[in-house]
Formats: C-alpha cells, sequence, structure tokens
C-alpha cells in the first residue's frame, strides 16, 4: 500500500477537545478512525479516546498483516468500543454514561470499507468531485432525506443525533463497501467542527487541489475562522490514495511494500503506550495487557448489560 496522510486537531473557542483520531496500518491493511466526544454529556473526550483505543486493539490484534474480515472487524469495532464506554459509566457510577460519535475506514486490497455512528464524516473524492460521503445520523439529515417532511430546513437543529455510542440503546450504523481504490482518491474524516463550518464546494476545492499535508491544516484554519469565537472542535485526518507505479506525493508518505508481516504502526494510544508510527517498535508485553484489559471490559460490560 502507498498513501499520504496528514491529521490536525483544535480546541477551537471550547474548554477542551473532546475530539480524537489516528490511524494504524500493517503491510497489508489500514484503519482510519475519527471520534468526537459528545457535549452536554459527562467526559466526552474519555469516550472519543476509549473508542479510539478500542478499535486500535482490534485491529493490532485481527490484522496479521490483513484482516480475515473486514466487514465483520468493522461491526466488532464499532459495538467494542460502544461496550467499552457503557462499561466505564457503570463502573464509575455515573448517572449518564459518557457519549461519542465515531467514524472509521479500512483500506485493504486496494479497496476501502467504512462505517459510521453519529455526524462524524467520511467524504470521498475522485477526479475532483465528491463521490460520496457518510449520512448523519440527526434529525436534521433525516428531515432532509425526506423532502415532504415538515421542517426540513437549515433552521432545524443539526446537533440532534439518534444514535451514538455510550448511549442506553443498541449503536445504529451500517457498513459500506468495499469500493475500489484509484489513483488519486483522496479520503477524509472529520468532525462535525469542520463540515458544519465549511461547504462542500470548499472542502472539494482545498481537499481535491492540495497535498493532503496543506489541504487539511488549511480547512482546519479556515473552519476555526468561520466558526468564530464559540467554534466547535475541529478535527480532520485525510489520506489520498497512491498506486505502485505512482511516485509519492510529499509530505506523510506510508509505503508497506517493504514492510515485514509482523510491523504494525499506530499513532493512537494503547493503553499504557504509543506506538511509534515510524519505528514501530512495541513492548509486546504492555500491548498484550492492554489488550486482555479492553477484552476483559467488553466481556464484563456484555454481563452487565445482557
Amino acid at each position: 500500500m502507498k498513501f499520504s496522510v496528514f491529521q490536525v486537531s483544535r480546541k477551537g473557542g471550547r474548554k477542551n477537545n473532546e475530539d480524537r483520531m489516528g490511524y494504524c496500518y500493517t503491510r497489508g491493511s489500514a484503519v482510519f478512525v475519527l471520534a468526537d466526544g459528545m457535549g452536554g454529556h459527562p467526559d466526552g473526550e474519555v469516550a472519543a479516546q476509549m473508542a479510539l483505543q478500542s478499535v486500535a486493539n482490534l485491529f493490532q490484534k485481527e490484522a496479521k498483516p490483513e484482516l480475515p474480515d473486514v466487514n465483520a472487524f468493522l461491526t466488532n469495532a464499532v459495538l467494542a468500543a460502544h461496550r467499552q464506554i457503557l462499561r466505564y459509566g457503570l463502573d464509575q457510577a455515573m448517572l449518564d454514561s459518557p457519549r461519542t460519535t465515531i467514524v472509521l475506514a479500512v483500506v485493504q486490497g486496494g479497496a476501502i470499507s467504512w462505517t459510521h455512528c453519529g455526524d462524524s464524516r467520511l467524504y470521498l473524492l475522485r477526479n475532483g468531485r465528491v463521490l460520496t460521503r457518510t449520512r448523519d445520523h440527526s434529525v436534521l439529515e433525516q428531515q432532509l432525506g425526506k423532502k415532504a417532511a415538515l421542517g426540513a430546513t437549515e433552521t432545524s437543529n443539526r446537533n440532534v443525533l439518534f444514535t451514538c455510542l455510550g448511549s442506553p440503546t443498541k449503536p445504529v450504523f451500517s457498513i459500506t463497501g468495499p469500493l475500489a481504490m484509484q489513483q488519486g482518491d483522496r479520503v477524509m474524516l472529520c468532525s462535525d467542527g469542520l463540515w458544519s463550518s465549511l461547504s462542500e464546494d470548499d472542502i472539494v476545492f482545498e481537499l481535491g487541489n492540495k497535498p493532503v499535508d496543506v489541504a487539511v491544516p488549511d480547512m482546519v484554519e479556515k473552519a476555526l475562522r468561520l466558526g468564530g469565537a464559540s467554534c466547535d472542535n475541529v478535527t480532520c485526518i485525510a489520506m489520498k490514495w497512491e498506486t505502485p507505479d505512482v511516485q509519492e506525493a510529499p509530505g506523510g508518505n506510508v509505503t508497506t511494500e517493504m514492510v515485514n508481516g509482523d510491523f504494525f504502526a499506530s499513532t493512537v494510544q494503547l493503553g499504557w503506550i504509543e506506538v511509534d508510527a515510524e519505528q514501530g517498535d512495541l513492548d509486546d508485553a504492555a500491548i498484550e495487557r492492554s489488550i486482555a484489559e479492553i477484552n476483559e471490559a467488553i466481556r464484563r460490560s456484555t454481563k452487565k448489560i445482557a
């Protein structure tokens, strides 16, 4: 695999940054993930961090070096993150559990598959236009999807979500893909702090015409300016897909052709350790403890909410 990738997260006008993002890869597979801890509920940043850790741990456990079943991984990753957050709320005796959105995508075998829960988005650009994007699990998006529905206007409250991770009900999500990647495809994951400030034309212009290491910070800065003093957290991770016969674009390049089968790299903090995405240095004992902790949390939370 060959791709260029860049990521930025900014606090904006909020007291805390409750967004989290990262990516992991092996020789044959890569996962990109972004979570936006929800305001109005306690410990949103904890929920977002737990979601990323849970996805990264499962990916590390199963990608050897490819995932045996991408759709199963995406499903299990979302549910594992959800259960981990519920378990945290139960352990802390919280009246209201932390909650977060999530969007994640897997690239493997030259194809991409993805899922999401909430209003953090994935955009896929091809040849300078939006090929597809995720549809928010929000009241507004649901209204706009039904042309005859009353109140289907931009004045509707876009922040009202009908599903997320950490809620008492099972999260709503579906799997899309696999979709074959083509040279130059751009994939972006972002929080609502970015897409609510920028128009789709802005996103297409920036992401479609600039290297990702230029487009991502430019979009984030523009969203912060437009959002003003009360701007939400703004987080974005984007990658450009490269075919093997094309020279790599500058900035944030990842090439896995020469990587051995045991290599795992991540920008996501895994429990007690942080993996160096350049060196891939791992403490095996720490990783095993981290995986065991996640698995035990999932087992306990499953028993409690069964």
